[in-house]
């Protein structure tokens, strides 16, 4: 998709937001700043939620607005953290530094700065669940240290892996993933406002499709009005019928195959944080995308070790590092014994 996406253009505000919950917490964020954990469902509507009170609270939202996907630090390499254009400037001169030291600087030194309007500023840690239990010990201080100037939010599909000292320090918002009714009036509004045509059906089968999952919605009918110009049922069916990530799955599965781990993990990592994957739905369909490429004793051991993965999802804090695991230990081709 070239355009822009819809996802971006029409971010909500706290007004848009469909769940009447979260809009109601928000405001009491807005007026009385606190740091918050928001938690719920891939696809909710968790960021974009957050990105609504940071555009609420903040005079200046571009610079009081800071975003750390935890993938950012624990998905790569120190090299890779070094670079990063938003984090090289607290790193200059620290190669040697250990990786645990590097994330905490990064996130000392950005809170540490005065906010550019207003009392304080947002930092939000995305994809919170996969914080260690040290890091966190570390973000519990530097929540302490600087709690006047600085409200943290912790976005997560698993609040349960937080610290309760963390936990403590936060007021909870729970993202429920939106009804039907409720994703079918936002993708109301957002083609008025592009002025595309569509009918109730097309919205209901759009909704329908997509499951609980406001994003994939939203996107879903972009595809749609891009591809036919209208949304109805017809044109929703002809279009978002062959749509999925087949090639995704099958370019995991083909990197793995050839030693190329990085590049399948990092194709992992893409479905998990922007596509709305959970772990376990990812597993499903990287089994079902095995299976038309494999068969016999392969696709065998690849079930085998994908019952021990889905074991580890449902106890474990940490999808990608499980899945990765999974296709490390699969792309061994370890022989069989009989």
């Amino acid at each position: 998709m070239d355009a822009p996406l819809w996802t971006d253009t029409h971010a909500p505000s706290l007004e848009d937001l469909p769940q009447s919950s979260v809009r109601d917490r928000l405001r009491r964020a807005v007026d009385e700043p606190m740091n918050l954990v928001v938690q719920g469902p891939p696809g909710a509507g968790k960021t974009a939620a957050v990105r609504a009170l940071a555009r609420a609270s903040h005079e200046d939202p571009a610079n009081d607005l800071v975003e750390i996907n935890v993938a950012d630090f624990f998905d790569r390499t120190k090299k890779e953290i070094r670079q990063d254009p938003r984090f090289e400037q607290f790193l200059t001169g620290r190669s040697r530094m250990a990786k645990r030291d590097m994330i905490n600087r990064v996130l000392k030194e950005s809170a540490s700065y005065a906010p550019v309007s207003g009392d304080y500023k947002t930092i939000v840690l995305d994809n919170a669940e996969a914080i260690r239990e040290d890091f966190q010990q570390a973000l519990r201080r530097v929540m302490e240290r600087y709690h006047r100037t600085t409200q943290f939010v912790l976005v997560t599909r698993q609040p349960s892996t937080l610290i309760a000292p963390v936990r403590s320090r936060c007021f909870p918002v729970p993202v429920r993933a939106p009804t039907a009714d409720e994703i079918e009036a936002v993708l109301a509004a957002i083609l008025d406002a592009e002025d595309v045509a569509y009918d109730d059906d097309g919205l209901e089968f759009v909704a329908g499709y997509a499951g609980g999952d406001l994003r994939r919605a939203i996107l879903g009918a972009q595809t749609t009005a891009e591809t036919a110009e209208e949304v109805t049922m017809t044109t929703v069916h002809e279009t978002l019928k062959d749509v999925g990530y087949d090639d995704d799955l099958a370019s995991i599965l083909a990197a793995t195959e050839s030693g190329d781990l990085t590049d399948a993990r990092k194709t992992v990592g893409t479905l998990l944080d922007d596509e709305g994957y959970d772990g376990q739905s990812l597993l499903v369909d990287l089994l079902s995308a095995a299976r038309k490429r494999y068969d016999g004793e392969e696709l065998a051991r690849l079930h085998r070790l994908a019952g021990e993965t889905d074991l580890n999802l449902v106890i474990g804090t940490d999808e990608r590092l499980h899945l990765t695991h999974l296709l490390s230990t699969w792309g061994e081709r370890a022989e069989v014994q009989p």
